[in-house]
Protein backbone atom coordinates (compact mmCIF):
# COMPACT_ATOMS: atom_id res chain seq x y z
CA UNK A 1 0.00 0.00 0.00
CA UNK A 2 2.96 2.01 0.59
CA UNK A 3 3.40 5.05 3.32
CA UNK A 4 0.88 7.88 3.70
CA UNK A 5 1.60 11.18 4.12
CA UNK A 6 -0.79 14.15 4.51
CA UNK A 7 0.56 17.51 3.91
CA UNK A 8 -0.55 20.81 2.61
CA UNK A 9 -1.92 20.65 -0.87
CA UNK A 10 0.41 22.68 -3.51
CA UNK A 11 -1.11 24.38 -6.72
CA UNK A 12 -0.28 21.09 -8.91
CA UNK A 13 -2.47 18.98 -6.35
CA UNK A 14 -5.61 21.39 -7.57
CA UNK A 15 -6.61 18.93 -10.88
CA UNK A 16 -6.67 15.93 -8.67
CA UNK A 17 -8.29 17.78 -6.02
CA UNK A 18 -11.17 19.02 -8.53
CA UNK A 19 -11.50 15.73 -9.66
CA UNK A 20 -12.47 14.47 -5.75
CA UNK A 21 -14.46 16.92 -5.92
CA UNK A 22 -16.18 16.49 -8.62
CA UNK A 23 -16.60 12.59 -8.32
CA UNK A 24 -20.01 11.86 -6.63
CA UNK A 25 -23.55 12.99 -7.62
CA UNK A 26 -23.82 16.59 -5.77
CA UNK A 27 -20.17 17.70 -6.82
CA UNK A 28 -20.83 16.25 -10.52
CA UNK A 29 -23.69 18.87 -10.63
CA UNK A 30 -21.59 22.36 -9.16
CA UNK A 31 -17.60 20.88 -10.01
CA UNK A 32 -16.14 20.96 -13.61
CA UNK A 33 -12.44 20.35 -15.04
CA UNK A 34 -13.32 21.70 -18.13
CA UNK A 35 -11.51 25.40 -16.88
CA UNK A 36 -9.05 25.48 -13.61
CA UNK A 37 -8.91 28.72 -13.42
CA UNK A 38 -11.44 29.45 -10.81
CA UNK A 39 -10.01 26.92 -8.82
CA UNK A 40 -6.26 28.21 -9.38
CA UNK A 41 -7.42 31.92 -8.30
CA UNK A 42 -9.04 30.15 -4.98
CA UNK A 43 -6.02 28.11 -4.12
CA UNK A 44 -3.62 31.20 -4.76
CA UNK A 45 -6.85 32.90 -1.98
CA UNK A 46 -6.15 30.04 0.50
CA UNK A 47 -2.61 29.70 0.36
CA UNK A 48 -2.43 33.47 1.71
CA UNK A 49 -4.22 32.92 4.42
CA UNK A 50 -2.66 31.39 7.99
CA UNK A 51 -6.26 30.14 8.67
CA UNK A 52 -6.65 28.39 6.06
CA UNK A 53 -5.38 24.43 5.52
CA UNK A 54 -5.99 22.85 2.60
CA UNK A 55 -4.20 19.45 2.43
CA UNK A 56 -4.29 16.38 0.64
CA UNK A 57 -3.54 12.86 1.31
CA UNK A 58 -0.87 11.13 -1.02
CA UNK A 59 0.15 7.69 -1.51
CA UNK A 60 2.63 6.56 -3.57
CA UNK A 61 2.67 10.07 -5.35
CA UNK A 62 -1.00 10.08 -6.24
CA UNK A 63 -3.43 12.17 -4.34
CA UNK A 64 -5.78 9.77 -3.05
CA UNK A 65 -8.03 12.41 -0.48
CA UNK A 66 -8.62 15.80 0.71
CA UNK A 67 -9.36 18.19 3.56
CA UNK A 68 -9.99 21.40 3.73
CA UNK A 69 -10.21 22.74 7.68
CA UNK A 70 -10.47 26.72 8.48
CA UNK A 71 -9.73 28.34 11.95
CA UNK A 72 -12.50 30.42 12.76
CA UNK A 73 -11.27 32.79 15.82
CA UNK A 74 -14.97 34.35 17.60
CA UNK A 75 -15.82 36.22 20.86
CA UNK A 76 -18.91 33.41 21.91
CA UNK A 77 -17.96 30.90 23.88
CA UNK A 78 -15.67 33.31 25.70
CA UNK A 79 -13.51 34.05 22.96
CA UNK A 80 -13.35 30.68 21.53
CA UNK A 81 -11.41 29.59 18.33
CA UNK A 82 -13.33 26.83 16.31
CA UNK A 83 -12.49 25.15 13.39
CA UNK A 84 -14.80 24.43 10.21
CA UNK A 85 -13.99 21.06 8.64
CA UNK A 86 -15.39 21.23 4.42
CA UNK A 87 -14.62 19.33 1.29
CA UNK A 88 -13.40 15.95 2.49
CA UNK A 89 -13.24 13.62 -0.48
CA UNK A 90 -11.74 10.42 -0.91
CA UNK A 91 -11.01 9.50 -4.03
CA UNK A 92 -13.28 6.29 -5.21
CA UNK A 93 -10.30 3.78 -5.48
CA UNK A 94 -9.61 4.63 -1.75
CA UNK A 95 -13.54 4.94 -0.02
CA UNK A 96 -13.74 2.06 2.94
CA UNK A 97 -9.71 2.11 3.69
CA UNK A 98 -10.09 4.22 6.79
CA UNK A 99 -8.45 7.17 4.98
CA UNK A 100 -11.24 9.20 5.69
CA UNK A 101 -11.28 8.43 9.47
CA UNK A 102 -7.79 9.43 9.21
CA UNK A 103 -7.97 12.61 7.75
CA UNK A 104 -10.73 13.51 10.04
CA UNK A 105 -8.29 12.75 12.79
CA UNK A 106 -5.95 14.68 11.08
CA UNK A 107 -7.86 17.84 11.10
CA UNK A 108 -8.83 16.95 14.85
CA UNK A 109 -5.35 16.88 15.51
CA UNK A 110 -4.47 20.38 13.99
CA UNK A 111 -7.34 22.14 15.53
CA UNK A 112 -6.09 20.92 19.36
CA UNK A 113 -2.42 22.08 17.65
CA UNK A 114 -4.66 25.67 17.03
CA UNK A 115 -6.25 26.10 20.00
CA UNK A 116 -9.70 25.29 19.03
CA UNK A 117 -12.07 24.34 21.29
CA UNK A 118 -15.06 23.23 19.02
CA UNK A 119 -14.68 21.53 15.86
CA UNK A 120 -17.51 21.48 13.38
CA UNK A 121 -18.72 20.72 10.02
CA UNK A 122 -21.43 20.30 7.78
CA UNK A 123 -22.66 18.03 5.32
CA UNK A 124 -25.38 17.67 2.98
CA UNK A 125 -28.65 16.38 3.99
CA UNK A 126 -28.45 13.73 1.25
CA UNK A 127 -25.56 12.05 2.96
CA UNK A 128 -27.12 10.07 5.17
CA UNK A 129 -23.63 7.51 5.17
CA UNK A 130 -21.58 10.17 5.57
CA UNK A 131 -23.63 11.47 8.62
CA UNK A 132 -23.15 7.77 10.01
CA UNK A 133 -19.36 8.59 9.68
CA UNK A 134 -19.29 11.39 11.53
CA UNK A 135 -21.09 10.29 14.17
CA UNK A 136 -18.91 6.97 14.63
CA UNK A 137 -16.33 9.54 15.01
CA UNK A 138 -18.00 11.38 18.01
CA UNK A 139 -19.24 13.98 15.64
CA UNK A 140 -23.16 14.88 17.27
CA UNK A 141 -26.00 16.48 14.96
CA UNK A 142 -26.73 19.91 17.35
CA UNK A 143 -27.87 22.05 14.53
CA UNK A 144 -29.74 23.28 11.68
CA UNK A 145 -27.82 24.56 8.90
CA UNK A 146 -28.94 27.14 6.62
CA UNK A 147 -27.39 28.19 3.52
CA UNK A 148 -27.98 31.16 0.96
CA UNK A 149 -26.58 31.04 -2.52
CA UNK A 150 -25.60 34.65 -3.75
Amino acid sequence: MGDLEIRPAIADDVPAIVAMLADDPLGAQRESLDDLSPYLAAFERLSGDRNQHLVVAVRESRVIGTLHLTVIPGLSRKGATRSLIEAVRIHADERGSGLGTQLIEWAIDESRRQDCRLVQLTSDASRTDAHRFYERLGFQASHVGFKMLL
